[in-house]
């Protein structure tokens, strides 16, 4: 079993910054992907970035720009840098991972962490 242990949120004004973390722990032998969605009150889970153990990245179109992601491989732990931070931004942000829990895995498993609030007001 995956554990995903995200922190780093809280409440910011407008044009603030906040850096996310999720600690990824257990029975990983390797990790393909890391990434952040997010979740508004009424709206669906979307997708704000994600990165390959390649190091190539996906941004949502809203937040490219003002938030980059990055990972650190050896410790497992992915970071997302928020500037700029809108009211719009406001939202549970989800870490997930898409990771392989033993050698020869020809599949991933995907898992969630159970989510850090952002709140951005003025």
């Amino acid at each position: 079993q995956v554990q995903l242990v995200e922190s780093g949120g809280g409440l910011v004004q407008p044009g603030g910054s906040l850096r996310l973390s999720c600690a990824a722990s257990g029975s990983i032998f390797s990790i393909s992907y890391m990434g952040w969605y997010r979740q508004a009150p009424g709206k669906q889970r979307e997708l704000v970035a994600g990165i390959r153990r390649t190091g190539s990245t996906d941004y949502a179109d809203n937040v490219k720009g003002r938030f980059t992601i990055a990972l650190d491989i050896v410790k497992n732990t992915v970071f997302l840098h928020m500037n700029s931070l809108k009211p719009e931004d406001t939202a549970v942000y989800y870490c997930n991972a898409l990771v392989r829990t033993f050698p020869g895995s020809i599949t991933d498993d995907q898992y969630w962490g159970q989510g850090t609030q952002v709140t951005v007001f003025s």
